[in-house]
């Protein structure tokens, strides 16, 4: 992707090494037990009051639209799991190497959403309300709760914003095989396709259907909710080749990258056999194609997954 020299986005908020986490609570590698992963804590056991705290976490997060499924499976797009074997001096010194280039082109991934969906609303008589990005690394506060390593980049609509920790594109890269800028850029695509639908009003009512659904019924409209976001992060990508900015590459990065996080590749690598019932995020197949249709129309209207077959 051609993003050097381009226009930065100013709606960038930088809380790295900041300590805005829970002061001594999660950090990075503390995440609940996934197969093949690592326990709660990190190498340590729970104390009750850490356990109780964990159970609050859960409640906020999910009664603010956050996927639960997600941070327990280290699911894909708005929330991806950590290397097992990397650790807070590997990740802090990686960052040290790249932060402000990472941070430049975040920065102007960003604004090149901006510049989309303030166009597509405005044709449609609306007013675009950007969102926000948070760098951080280890963990930070959001409205819906707390934001980690362990949780991988999602979306709080409580305060529209887009929680982003450093380490993630080195997790995308070697723990996912999914390396490449332009496959960086579709997860920050995918994440503002969220800031769009709660826009639009998918989220707000996706979140008050699932209160009275059962797990496996929830499970299957959040497939539907994040296809559509991986199909609005190829309306993006439609206009940025229109704009000259894709290289020889980009897209076959993009969709290796919706491949690699399909919630079957996924729970094989993980744990070796896939439970589709399990399934939030979509399927390897799932997400290319999806996200292939927003990138061949250009149009909004072609991403209904909640009225198409999926």
């Amino acid at each position: 992707m051609r993003w050097r020299g381009r226009r930065g986005s100013s709606n960038i908020e930088d809380r790295r090494g900041s300590g805005g986490g829970f002061g001594g609570g999660i950090g990075r590698g503390g995440r609940m037990r996934i197969p093949g992963g690592i326990p709660i804590g990190g190498r340590g056991g729970l104390s009750i009051g850490t356990i109780v705290m964990l159970v609050v976490i859960f409640f906020v997060l999910q009664m603010c639209g956050v996927p639960i499924g997600d941070i327990l499976s280290g699911g894909s797009g708005g929330s991806v799991g950590v290397p097992q074997n990397q650790t807070q001096s590997q990740t802090e010194s990686a960052d040290d190497g790249a932060s402000d280039e990472m941070r430049q082109f975040v920065s102007v991934v960003l604004a090149e959403t901006e510049d989309v969906w303030n166009g597509i609303f405005e044709q449609q008589g609306n007013n675009y309300r950007e969102p926000t990005l948070v760098l951080f690394s280890g963990a930070t506060r959001a409205a819906c709760g707390f934001a980690s390593s362990a949780t991988g980049p999602f979306y709080c609509p409580a305060d529209q914003k887009v929680y982003l920790d450093t380490t993630f594109f080195q997790t995308l890269s070697q723990r996912f095989n999914a390396a490449g800028d332009f496959a960086a850029a579709y997860v920050i695509a995918h994440e503002v396709g969220h800031h769009v639908q709660n826009l639009i009003g998918v989220l707000p009512k996706f979140n008050e259907a699932r209160q009275r659904m059962n797990e496996r019924e929830a499970n299957a409209m959040s497939v539907r909710v994040e296809l559509m976001a991986d199909c609005f992060a190829g309306v993006w990508a439609y206009y940025t080749e229109q704009k000259g900015l894709l290289e020889q590459g980009d897209v076959q990065e993009a969709l290796n990258a919706a491949e690699q996080i399909g919630d079957d590749t996924l729970q094989k690598r993980t744990q070796g056999y896939v439970v589709p019932e399990s399934f939030n995020h979509g399927t390897s197949e799932q997400r290319r194609t999806w996200f292939a249709k927003g990138f061949e129309s250009g149009r909004m209207n072609s991403c209904d997954t909640m009225n198409n077959p999926i």
